[in-house]
This record gives C-alpha cells, sequence and structure tokens, in this order.
C-alpha cells in the first residue's frame, strides 16, 4: 500500500509480505493509520478528520496480487477493472470537505464495490471485534458463521416461516380489531349499492336525458321552427301561389336544361342545380317528419326531469365526476370491497388455520436450527480449547451453551412457552473453565483481561481456519498478554501464516519476533511538522526495536540481548515447524 495525507503519515509505502508481518511502534506513532489505511481499500467509511492538516485529500492505493479465476478478480472484471500483471490496483480518496471516490483496475467505481470484494480478500479481527464478542447476540453469530451452511440452511427456511408467521399475525389482528369499523364500513356500503340498485341507472342515461329533457321543454318553438322551414322549402299547402325553394330551383333547373346541349359549363351547372333540387327535397321531407314525431307531451317531460332527479341524487353522493358513468365505477369497486368484508368470518378462519400450522412449522425448524447449532458449538468449543493449548492455557476449557429462550407470552410448544425472534429462539453464551475443578462461566466474567485476549485470539483463529480469504489482519488482539503467553500467540500466529497471508499490529515484542517481515511505523518531528513513516526492518534494526519494546529505549544491553535471543528462538521454532 501507498499511504499519503493520512493522519500523521504523511507519504509512506507498506509492504505487506506474504507469511507473517508485524506492524509495531510506539504509541502515537501511527500504527492504527496503517489499519485504517487497509480499511478504506475494504470500503471503509470515509470521515474527513482522517486527512491530515493542510492537505486537500488522503489517498490510499494498494496493490493485490491475486489468481484471475479469484472471485474478487471475477467481481472486479464484472465492473470493467482489468488486472495489471496478475494483480489489482485499488485506490480510495477521501477529500478534507468529505467527499470520497474510487477506482479498481483503473475504473471509477462505487464505493460499495470495495466492501464486496473484501468479502473474499481480508478478514479483519481487532479489538472491537473483541468486545463485540461478549455479547451473547454476536456469539451466536459467530456460531452461526463458524457452522456455516449446516446452520444456514435451515435458518434461511425458519427466516421465511417466521417472516410469513408475522405478516398473517399482522393481518388477522388488523382484522379483529377493527372488526366494528370494517362492519360499518359493509353497513355503509350495502347502503349504497341498494340504492343505487333501486334506480338502476344506464351508462350514458344521464346524457341522453338532459338532451331529451332540452328538446321537449322547448317542443312547441321547435315545431313551430321545423314547419316555417318546411314551408319555405316546399311550399304552403294553404298558400298555393306562394314561392317556395324546390319551385325556384325546379325554375333555374329546366332553364338550364333547354340549352345545356349548346354549351357544357352550363350542363355541368344544370346537374349541381339538379342535385340541389333533391337535397332541397330531402331536407324538406326530414323537416316534415320531425314536426310530426315531436313529441309535445308534458306528461312525458315530466317523467324525464324525475329520472334526472334521481340520477342526480346518485351522483351527488356516489359520482365523484358528477356523472352516471362514475356512479356505476363506484359501485362496481363497492361490491368488490363488500365481497371482501363480508368474507371476514372466512378470512379469519383462513388465516387461523395458517397461523396453527406455521406455529407447528416454526417449532419444528427452530428445533431443527437448535439442533444443527449445538453440534456446531460442540466442534467450534472443542476447535477453541485445543487453540487454547497452544497460547499457555493447557487446562482451560471452553463450552458454548445453547439454549431456547423461554417467554411467558410465546408459543407453547412441548408445553414450554418459546419466545421466537428472527434468527430463532435460541440463545448461545461462551463459557471458560480456565482450570479443572473450574465452574464454566460466560468469558466476560470468567476470565482475566489477559485470559481474556487469548480466548478472543483463540475464537479469532479458529475463525481464520473457516473463512476463505487470503489475508487476516489482527489489530492488537494480544492486548493484556504477557511473558510465556505471549511467546504462545506470536508461536500460534507463526503458524497460522504458513497457510495465509498474516498481518498483525502489535506491541509485544515475543509476537513480533516470528514475524517474516517487520515494519516500524515511526514518528518524526522537525519542530513545526509531526509525519510517520514506514521502515521495514532488518538486522540491527529489527533488534533495536525489539530492544525498545522490551526495556523502552533501544541501547539497553540486556535488552538486546533479550532480543536476540527472542528472535534465535523464533526462527529456531520456525525452522521445526
Amino acid at each position: 500500500m501507498r499511504i499519503r495525507s493520512l493522519g500523521v503519515i504523511d507519504d509512506a509505502v507498506v509492504e505487506l509480505s506474504p507469511g507473517f508481518t508485524a506492524v509495531t511502534g510506539e504509541t502515537g506513532a501511527g500504527k492504527t493509520m496503517v489499519v485504517t489505511s487497509l480499511g478504506l481499500l475494504l470500503g471503509g467509511r470515509a470521515d474527513p478528520a482522517l486527512v491530515r492538516i493542510g492537505a486537500k485529500a488522503a489517498v490510499v492505493e494498494g496493490r493485490i496480487v491475486m489468481r484471475p479465476d479469484a472471485p474478487a478478480a471475477l467481481r472486479a472484471e464484472e465492473a470493467g477493472a482489468e488486472l495489471d500483471d496478475g494483480a489489482l490496483l485499488i485506490s480510495r480518496t477521501v477529500s478534507a470537505e468529505g467527499r470520497s471516490r474510487a477506482h479498481v483496475g483503473g475504473r471509477s467505481v462505487p464505493v460499495g464495490l470495495l466492501g464486496e470484494l473484501a468479502d473474499d480478500l481480508v478478514a479483519v479481527h481487532g479489538q472491537t471485534d473483541q468486545q463485540g464478542l461478549l455479547r451473547p447476540a454476536r456469539q451466536r453469530q459467530a456460531l452461526d458463521r463458524y457452522a456455516g451452511d449446516a446452520v444456514a440452511v435451515p435458518l434461511e427456511k425458519y427466516g421465511s416461516a417466521y417472516r410469513r408467521l408475522r405478516a398473517v399475525a399482522v393481518e388477522l389482528e388488523e382484522i379483529t380489531t377493527r372488526a366494528r369499523e370494517r362492519a360499518q364500513e359493509a353497513d355503509l356500503l350495502r347502503f349504497g349499492l341498494d340504492e343505487i340498485a333501486a334506480v338502476e341507472p344506464v351508462a350514458g342515461e344521464d346524457v341522453e336525458l338532459a338532451a331529451e329533457a332540452e328538446r321537449l321543454g322547448h317542443a312547441e318553438s321547435l315545431s313551430s321552427a321545423a314547419q316555417l322551414a318546411h314551408a319555405a322549402l316546399a311550399g304552403n299547402p294553404e298558400d298555393p301561389e306562394g314561392i317556395d325553394a324546390n319551385t325556384l330551383v325546379a325554375g333555374a333547373h329546366r332553364a338550364l336544361e333547354s340549352v345545356r346541349s349548346h354549351d357544357p359549363a352550363l350542363g355541368a351547372l344544370a346537374e349541381r342545380i339538379g342535385e340541389l333540387g333533391i337535397l332541397l327535397a330531402d331536407v324538406a321531407g326530414e323537416l316534415a317528419g320531425y314536426a310530426d314525431d315531436l313529441d309535445a307531451d308534458p306528461l312525458r317531460l315530466a317523467a324525464v326531469e324525475e329520472r334526472r332527479a334521481a340520477l342526480t341524487q346518485l351522483t351527488r353522493k356516489y359520482g365523484s365526476e358528477g356523472t352516471v358513468d362514475a356512479v356505476l365505477e363506484w359501485a362496481e369497486r363497492g361490491a368488490a370491497r363488500l365481497l371482501e368484508l363480508d368474507g371476514d368470518d372466512e378470512r379469519i378462519a383462513e388465516l387461523t388455520a395458517e397461523r396453527d400450522g406455521l406455529r407447528s412449522e416454526l417449532s419444528s425448524l427452530a428445533q431443527a436450527l437448535t439442533d444443527a447449532r449445538v453440534e456446531a458449538a460442540t466442534r467450534f468449543a472443542s476447535a477453541v480449547t485445543e487453540e487454547l493449548a497452544s497460547l499457555a492455557m493447557p487446562h482451560a476449557r471452553v463450552t458454548i451453551d445453547v439454549r431456547q429462550t423461554e417467554d411467558p407470552e410465546g408459543v407453547d410448544v412441548d408445553g414450554r412457552p418459546v419466545a421466537y425472534g428472527p434468527s430463532g429462539a435460541d440463545e448461545v453464551e461462551l463459557l471458560l473453565a480456565p482450570h479443572p475443578g473450574a465452574p464454566p462461566r460466560p468469558i466476560a466474567k470468567g476470565a482475566s483481561g489477559g485470559e481474556l485476549s487469548r480466548v478472543m485470539l483463540a475464537v479469532e483463529v479458529v475463525f481464520a481456519g473457516s473463512d476463505p480469504v487470503p489475508t487476516y489482519l489482527f489489530d492488537e488482539v494480544d492486548a493484556g498478554v504477557g511473558g510465556k503467553a505471549a511467546v504462545e500467540v506470536g508461536r500460534r500466529l507463526a503458524k497460522l501464516a504458513k497457510s495465509a497471508q498474516v498481518v498483525v499490529v502489535t506491541h509485544l515484542p515475543q509476537v513480533a519476533a516470528f514475524a517474516d517481515r517487520q515494519l516500524l511505523v515511526e514518528k518524526t518531528n522537525d519542530g513545526s511538522v509531526t509525519r510517520s513513516g514506514v521502515t521495514v526492518l532488518e538486522g540491527e534494526d529489527r533488534v533495536r526495536e525489539l530492544s525498545r519494546m522490551l526495556a523502552g529505549h533501544e541501547d539497553s544491553v540486556s535488552a538486546r540481548a533479550h532480543a536476540e535471543e527472542l528472535l534465535a528462538a523464533a526462527r529456531a521454532d520456525s525452522a521445526r515447524g
């Protein structure tokens, strides 16, 4: 990694070699920034407070070697990234204003992609994880993670049944608690539908009746106008001498017909006048029929107005748009809703039956989940106990208590009220008996500070053995450990590093001595600016740093001898391993 303008680090290159890399340095020198940098490359939260004072942005760049068919490489290629000579280049920029950018394989990508890649690249274990593992809920999650598909498969089935049971319970409660409201709604709907059915409206009827009422209301004037128009076109029988349009047009047609043979133009006009005469005759006939058919019956008008009044009453109540069509749409929706409300009793019976069936299914799935966790707990506890033997706790014994939680208001299963939750009915608790004869107690209460660190480290190492990732980062998980126990911690991490890349931020010389490479994070101050850099320690420089870690200063003769002895013992141990 290359780190620029991050915290106290101005510009540093960190080379994490294969095997075991130890990161050391005095308190406040910036060791945490190495972990933070890796976290940023893995999609961690970008905090603008991390940007070095005076800089515009902090930049972390990483080069990760991987196989072309590795899951992370394939996921990166899906995002458009490319491998560079078998390595994936990742960069993360955090501006002082809080903006964050990410690039993978030369392509700008969402920061979320880094988190996806991280799942297949690095497992981070730190003091925060240790404290979290003291909580029973986290211990259950840890056990489930260790168990893998043995728990994941029944947990998925259980989760599906649990969510459906919750949905059924909510719907059932809504129907039963709102029964009165729903009954009132059904009564109102039924009344409205009966009122509409009594009138029996027809689609578009209000428009047709409005036109008919307008016509009936002016029947006399309409009839008079039609008769006058007919007389003007076809003549008045009571006035034989009167001149009408048909007579005039017929005379014009005869005048042109007599001379049409002498000029084709007049012949064409004669034909058009003939067509006009036919049209006038048709209109005159329709006017006569209209006048004869016009109904001026006041009884019909009264009936139309009465019908319109009935429809208007409906449209005011049920027609949102003031039309009969809107009333019919309301009736259609109301009938469907009434059918739903009238089926409440049947629906309640269906939901009750489904709820009872789901409860029975859930109890079986919860028991299967408990059985899977108990089996995994036995293996997990045995593996952690074995790790503790390698960490200078040979007589310690770890057990995991898996028990179903009881709730007086829970679902009765085999005579016991069991509290079901989203992840099952189990409580999981990690117990430690530090020596023979000691009763198992929760690790938060039954372990000293040093013992707790070793138990947590053992748990992390067991996790590391089950995690399919190539790199593991341990951030000061050896806090509170010293002496022989510290040597065993270093030896165990070195053993783990034979099968994976291991990076450890540590303050223990006994742990650092086992590292294949040691990096020193060192702070300098020129009087005005404080900055830190990262140096690879070799030979005499490494002895001096281990001496400082042992005695507080690097020039102590006894500390140097002890440091050389630690390095020699670690090399000999590695050669035997």
